[in-house]
């Protein structure tokens, strides 16, 4: 196909451009108050060489190079995300701050933290291994198991939401979900050792709060239930709106469970195909009705 006349294009990019001077909230051109997409993944690629040095990033260097490669992977870290942490605080600062000192307070604060983000991680590999009997090492699981990745991208993004990072912390969120097709919100409290197996189709709201050593199948949906309105039919924020699970719960493929009353006590197992707005108490099996199976000849 031979690419159109350039008189043939100019009347659709005079009405391009007028679509976009009519909505100016939805372009950016010219103006660097939107954080970039490509250099957040960048941002995230690092840290994950931080979180897994030897995995990923630079594989040169022996054990007595650690500190040098962290220093420097450490260094780049905060080269590329500070930049982008101060688009999205805008020229106002926080506290009397300019953009750019927020971004790097909040760059420093992100690495104080990674010893802690590690520790963490290291726990949600080691229940996978524990919890799938195909894994064949810890190797396979930090490299291929995509419940670990969208683990990477939260545990980061969640330290950037606690720290009260405008809009950042949602785009890791959303980079993560691409990659994985596991979509958590930063604001979710997760604790040690969560193993989420295959994760397509995950879903994780802002307000649930999970405890340690979890396993979350495909499909599973922890979520909110229709939200409250004010008089004046506005969403109420602020509440609790997603569920809270206990320690060591299992919640299997496709499960869903909804609202912010609804808790999972401790070593309770939900199976796959629920759907539940209520409660369950600790140690218990939530099972839906079995359906029934009907079998017809083909003749």
């Amino acid at each position: 196909m031979q690419p159109p006349e350039s008189h043939g294009i100019d009347p659709i990019v005079d009405a391009l451009a007028r679509s976009v001077e009519s909505l100016p909230e939805t372009h950016r051109i010219g103006r660097e108050d939107v954080p970039d997409p490509d250099a957040l993944e960048r941002s995230l690629e690092i840290y994950r060489a931080i979180c897994f040095p030897g995995f990923f990033g630079s594989r040169s260097g022996g054990e007595l190079d650690v500190r040098g490669f962290l220093a420097e992977a450490a260094r780049i870290f905060e080269h590329a995300l500070a930049p982008q942490l101060a688009r999205a605080v805008g020229s106002g600062g926080a506290a009397g701050k300019s953009a750019t000192a927020c971004a790097e307070d909040w760059c420093r604060k992100v690495l104080v933290a990674t010893p802690e983000v590690r520790a963490l991680l290291a726990q949600d590999a080691n229940e996978a291994m524990v919890a799938d009997p195909a894994a064949r090492g810890l190797n396979e699981i930090i490299l291929c198991y995509p419940g670990l990745q969208a683990m990477i991208a939260h545990r980061l993004a969640h330290v950037l939401h606690a720290l009260g990072v405008p809009l950042v912390p949602r785009m890791f969120a959303e980079i993560a979900h691409r990659r994985t097709g596991i979509d958590i919100h930063p604001g979710a409290r997760i604790g040690p050792g969560l193993f989420i197996d295959h994760g397509t189709g995950v879903v994780i709201g802002e307000t649930t709060v999970i405890g340690q050593r979890c396993r979350i199948y495909q499909g599973v949906t922890l979520g909110a239930l229709t939200p409250e309105l004010d008089r004046g039919g506005c969403v109420i924020r602020g509440q609790k709106r997603h569920p809270t699970l206990g320690d060591r719960v299992v919640v299997y493929a496709g499960a869903t469970i909804l609202g912010g009353d609804t808790v999972i006590g401790d070593d309770a197992t939900v199976n796959g195909g629920v759907f539940l707005m209520q409660s369950v108490p600790a140690g218990s099996v939530a099972k839906a009705p079995r359906p029934e199976v009907v079998l017809k000849s083909r003749g």
